[in-house]
């Protein structure tokens, strides 16, 4: 006879949802009220519907079937958007966002840094190179045009785009950072991609323990390591 206990697996996933929760309703204290509501609204409607085609049993059944598939994708945006919402505009928090990117990309944080904590990370995939600035505009210039410099001598025939994370005219939101970055022009293949990193090992990047944002973080994201990573 099968256990009816819930499996360690089950327990972690329950509470992970719950300190994800807690989290969220420090950034956004509606969101229970307004994912509930989207429960609500989505079964009272399928059942309405059954009701009105005299099939409110199993239109109950998908309606709540729905109702779920529909909480939790709200949830999950709204916990997405209150995590995007805390990491802004601390130090390392464009960092933490490139090493969740997908598969494909090689990201090595901190390439470059002031004193003064602007940074300049580095992405590399199938888009050519992406230079990602986060700090003062004003310096950050600075910074991106020593690295263009850097890629032309070792990877003139690579396209060099450079990002600056920031909510002001010309700058990218962090929360539309990795949508930026995969909406590029793919101009690489695969192996082409292997050889730019390579040649980019020759270049001593600078791989400082650079502070990374604590707290809650979009699903699946992982705090960067120390060097470049083959996604």
């Amino acid at each position: 006879m099968a256990s009816s206990e819930p499996t360690p697996e089950n327990t972690g996933r329950l509470k992970q949802i719950a300190l994800t929760y807690k989290m969220t309703r420090r950034a956004d204290p509606k969101v229970g009220l307004i994912v509930a509501g989207v429960g609500i609204l989505v079964l009272g409607a399928a059942l309405g519907i059954g009701f009105l085609i005299g099939h409110p049993i199993y239109l109950g059944i998908v309606g709540f079937l729905l109702a779920l598939l529909g909480m939790a994708i709200i949830f999950g945006r709204r916990a997405e958007a209150a995590a995007f919402g805390q990491m802004e505009g601390q130090p390392g928090a464009a960092a933490a966002v490139l090493d969740n990117m997908k598969r494909g990309w090689t990201v090595t944080p901190a390439v470059s840094m002031t004193r003064q904590q602007d940074v300049v990370h580095r992405a590399v995939g199938k888009a050519g190179i992406v230079l990602v600035g986060e700090g003062n505009p004003n310096r950050l210039k600075g910074l991106l045009a020593a690295e263009k410099k850097k890629m032309n001598r070792v990877v003139a025939d690579v396209p060099v785009h450079d990002v600056v994370v920031g909510n002001d005219e010309g700058q990218v939101p962090l929360k539309k950072l990795r949508a930026t970055l995969v909406k590029l022009p793919r101009v690489l293949q695969g192996p082409q991609v292997t050889q730019v990193n390579d040649r980019l090992k020759a270049l001593g990047d600078l791989m400082s323990n650079m502070p990374i944002p604590k707290g809650p973080m979009p699903k699946g994201m992982r705090m960067p390591k120390g060097g470049g990573k083959l996604r």
